[in-house]
C-alpha cells in the first residue's frame, strides 16, 4: 500500500549441463579468462566481498537477499560520464564499479555502454572487445550484469541492419553474462488495441531470437503503459475506438505475448504514478467506471513474467500531475516492505535501485551518495513481524 492506497566434447558436455547455448558458453569462458588476467592488475579481491556477504542478508526476514541488490547505472550516469583527468571522484565504468561494490551492490543494469573518452577503454564500449573489458571489471569487483536498457529494433518487419544490430547486442549481453536484455521504453506509445497487437507480434519475434541466444528479453514500463486500453465504443474520425473495457495496456500485452519469450521489468515508481493517474475510465457503454491499479497485485498474478524491478521512491506531490516527486530510495512513501512481501519469490526477482534525478549540477558526488543511501535502505528491508 502507498500514500495513494495502493567447444571440446568435455566442453559440450558442460555446456549442456549448464543449459546454455554454444555462443553463450564460449563468451562466458572468454570473459572469465579475461577477468583472471585483469583482477590481479586491478588489485581487487572478489572473494573478500563474497566472504563479507556470506551469512548476511540471505535468510530470515530479509526481503532482498544480498546477491540480488542491484542498481541501474543510469542513476550514476554523471559518474560514468565524467572526465577522470579533471576530478578525484570515481569516473568511468571501472571506478564506478569499484565504488558500487564497496557500497555492497552485487548487480548492475546497464543503460548503454558509453563513458567519458578519457576513461579506461575509451568513450564507447559497445563492441565485443568493449564487452570483454567491461566483463573483466565486473568480475574483478564481484558484480554481475543483470540487464541493459539498450537496442530494440525500431523497424517492423525487421530490416537486415536492425536485425544485425540486435544480434550484436545479444552477443554483448552474453559476454557480459546477462540473463536479461531489455529497453527503457514501452512496446508502443499507442492507446489502441490494434497497435498493441502489432507490438506483441514484434516482441514475440524478438523474444524468440533472444531466447535462442540464451537471453530473456524484457520491456520496461512508464506510467502510460498502465493506462487503460482503448478497445471499444464509438469510433473517432480516424476510425479508432474511444472507450475501454477496463483492461490496462500492459495487462493486455501480458495476455497476448508468449510467456516463454517476453518478460517485463516493472518500474515500481512509475507503476504507482499510474495508480494515481489512471483510476477511472469510460466503459464501452459510456459509463464512468473506477478501477484502482494495484502494482503488486499485477506482479503476483504474473510473477515469473517480472524478473526485474526498478526500485525507485517518491514523496507525495499532488500538484505535478504525477502524484509523486522522485527521491532517493528508502526516503519516500512508497511502501516497499509491503510490495516485496506481497510479490515474494525474493530469490527470483532482481530489484535495481534507480533515481532519475540523482545527478546534481552543483554537487558532483550526489549521485553516488544517493546510490549508497539506496543500497543501505534496500538492504534494510525486513518482513513485518506479526
Amino acid at each position: 500500500m502507498t500514500a495513494f492506497n495502493d567447444e571440446s566434447a568435455a566442453g559440450d558436455a558442460l555446456r549442456r549441463t549448464l543449459g546454455i547455448n554454444r555462443r553463450r558458453f564460449l563468451s562466458t569462458c572468454t570473459a572469465v579468462a579475461t577477468a583472471a588476467i585483469a583482477a590481479p592488475v586491478l588489485g581487487a579481491s572478489p572473494a573478500l566481498a563474497q566472504d563479507r556477504d556470506r551469512g548476511h542478508g540471505h535468510g530470515g526476514d530479509v526481503l532482498v537477499p544480498a546477491n540480488k541488490r542491484g542498481i541501474i547505472l543510469y542513476t550514476v550516469r554523471d559518474a560514468t560520464g565524467r572526465d577522470p583527468l579533471a576530478t578525484d571522484l570515481p569516473s568511468g565504468f571501472r571506478e564506478v564499479f569499484k565504488q558500487l561494490s564497496r557500497f555492497g551492490y552485487r548487480q548492475v543494469e546497464f543503460a548503454g555502454y558509453g563513458q567519458h573518452a578519457n576513461a579506461p577503454g575509451g568513450a564507447s564500449l559497445e563492441s565485443v572487445q568493449g564487452a570483454k573489458l567491461l566483463r573483466s571489471w565486473l568480475d574483478a569487483y564481484g558484480l554481475r550484469a543483470q540487464g541493459n536498457h539498450g537496442f530494440i529494433p525500431p523497424s517492423w518487419p525487421l530490416t537486415t541492419a536492425d536485425l544485425d544490430t540486435f544480434k550484436k547486442h545479444l552477443e554483448i549481453a552474453n559476454i557480459l553474462g546477462m540473463a536479461h536484455m531489455g529497453t527503457g521504453g514501452d512496446p508502443t506509445g499507442s492507446a489502441y488495441r490494434a497497435d498493441w497487437d502489432v507490438a506483441a507480434d514484434k516482441w514475440n519475434a524478438l523474444g524468440e531470437i533472444a531466447r535462442r541466444e540464451g537471453i530473456k528479453l524484457y520491456t520496461h514500463n512508464h506510467d502510460a503503459a498502465y493506462g487503460f486500453l482503448l478497445d471499444g465504443g464509438p469510433l473517432d474520425a480516424q476510425g479508432n475506438p474511444t472507450r475501454s473495457s477496463g483492461i490496462r495496456k500492459l495487462e493486455y500485452f501480458l495476455k497476448i505475448t508468449d510467456p516463454k519469450v517476453v518478460w517485463l521489468e516493472m518500474d515500481i515508481f512509475w507503476a504507482h504514478v499510474a495508480q494515481y493517474k489512471f483510476h477511472t475510465y469510460t466503459a464501452h457503454d459510456g459509463s464512468t467506471q473506477e478501477k484502482v491499479f494495484d502494482p503488486a497485485g499485477l506482479v503476483v498474478r504474473n510473477n515469473k513474467r517480472y524478473p526485474l524491478f526498478h526500485a525507485k521512491d517518491g514523496v507525495v506531490n499532488t500538484t505535478n500531475g504525477m502524484g509523486y516527486d522522485m527521491v532517493p530510495f528508502g526516503t519516500g512513501v512508497i511502501d516497499y516492505t509491503t510490495f516485496f512481501s506481497r510479490v515474494g519469490d525474493r530469490n527470483y526477482h532482481n530489484p535495481m535501485v534507480e533515481q532519475d534525478n540523482a545527478p546534481s549540477a552543483t554537487d558532483p558526488g550526489q549521485s553516488l551518495t544517493h546510490a549508497k543511501i539506496g543500497y543501505d535502505n534496500l538492504a534494510a528491508l525486513r518482513k513485518r513481524r506479526r
